[in-house]
């Protein structure tokens, strides 16, 4: 796969993931605005990732049946639909159902990491994953600088108007532009692809990878869906644009996507997550310190989204090399995990960070960190079957 089509998916992973992480940064205004209770404003997010994981049992599993490029372009003409509803929504039943359609198709993101682990060469599919996924990391930190500039500018709704457009115009471009995969000779049909996707969640290995990214991802979701509220309160009161810039900080992560994707493909995938869980627990030091210094506080972002991105991207290179003729479903299978570790840490930063304040949401974020550690030395010497 050459350079620029790896870049088209990379794009359609940053903009898919976007309409369910940009939310983060206006939490507060879109909270008062549609009515919710400042301490159940982490449910906006949470919503988007419990329809996400609906979308990863019951729509993941198509990619190991159907044409792969398909339904890429009909994921993303779906979840322009959802973000359509929340921009137009009058009241926050309909921004919540929008979030949710929204989350439910923006498992495009899984269907485009197992299409490109699929047509990638063997000896480059972990840079390929990398590279892929790195736009996932993008979309979710880069979204919350562009959702800031422009909620400051024309309010939260314009964030869901550009995501709607952005994703109906990548349907048509995927479409034109990317190659039809190479289909098994016996295909399977979509109840074997399901009943492929149960079983392995009996399977030691992939729950040992499941689990790490369920803490992993509760950690990150503590982070980035808790950090508005103390960022928008006393002493930094900052706008919706200025904390959008922590972003930035984060977008080294998608530098460790790919090159932990290159350290995969040489073989050593498995301490490199070892090392990643330990600067993850390490991140969360520097990130307590908010209320004090800024400075510590983005060194603590760069610090974790790269420890979280270099654990994503080996777990996953893992899973499929052991897959490889099931990417589909054991990718949709592991972010099951994703999905649920995300939505733990959106639900609880929130509440935790109302009664206990910073310290608090950061010891949550820390004992998630530390769990998946915990996890990972108890099954490091399992290996994919």
């Amino acid at each position: 796969m050459d350079a620029w089509r790896r870049a088209l998916l990379a794009v359609v992973c940053g903009v898919a993931v976007a309409s369910v992480y940009a939310a983060q940064p206006v939490l507060e205004p879109m909270g008062r605005d549609l009515g919710v209770p400042a301490g159940l404003t982490g449910w906006i997010v949470a919503i988007g990732q419990l329809g996400y994981l609906a979308g990863l049992v019951l729509l993941v599993p198509l990619g190991d049946v159907a044409d792969r490029r398909r339904l890429i372009a009909a994921h993303l003409a779906l979840t322009s639909a959802g973000a359509t509803l929340t921009a137009s929504a009058p009241a926050a039943w309909a921004a919540l159902a929008g979030m949710a359609v929204a989350g439910v198709f923006a498992v495009v993101v899984q269907t485009t990491v197992a299409y490109a682990a699929s047509v990638a060469p063997p000896a480059e599919r972990g840079r390929t994953i990398g590279v892929v996924t790195s736009g996932v990391v993008i979309g979710i930190l880069g979204s919350r600088v562009v959702t800031g500039l422009l909620a400051d500018a024309w309010g939260w709704r314009s964030v869901y108007a550009v995501l709607a457009v952005l994703s109906l115009g990548l349907a048509a471009l995927v479409l034109l532009a990317l190659p039809a995969e190479k289909r098994p000779a016996r295909p399977v049909t979509y109840g074997q692809a399901v009943a492929s996707l149960g079983r392995l969640f009996t399977q030691r290995t992939f729950l040992t990878y499941g689990f790490v990214a369920f803490f992993l991802f509760a950690s990150f979701g503590a982070l980035w869906s808790g950090l508005s509220l103390p960022l928008a309160d006393a002493p930094w009161r900052l706008s919706e644009s200025q904390i959008g810039l922590f972003g930035v900080a984060g977008l080294a992560g998608a530098l460790g996507a790919a090159r932990a994707g290159r350290w995969a493909d040489t073989g050593r995938a498995v301490p490199v997550t070892g090392l990643a869980l330990a600067l993850l627990i390490v991140s969360w030091a520097a990130i307590a310190q908010l209320p004090r210094s800024l400075w510590l506080l983005a060194a603590g972002i760069v610090a974790l989204d790269l420890a979280v991105q270099a654990v994503h991207v080996s777990n996953q290179h893992l899973l499929t090399l052991a897959h490889p003729d099931r990417t589909s479903g054991v990718v949709g299978g592991y972010m099951v995990f994703y999905s649920l570790g995300s939505a733990l840490g959106a639900a609880t930063t929130t509440a935790v960070f109302t009664t206990h304040g910073w310290a608090g949401s950061s010891l949550l974020g820390a004992g998630f960190a530390a769990c998946a550690l915990a996890v990972w030395a108890t099954g490091s010497r399992a290996r994919p079957r």
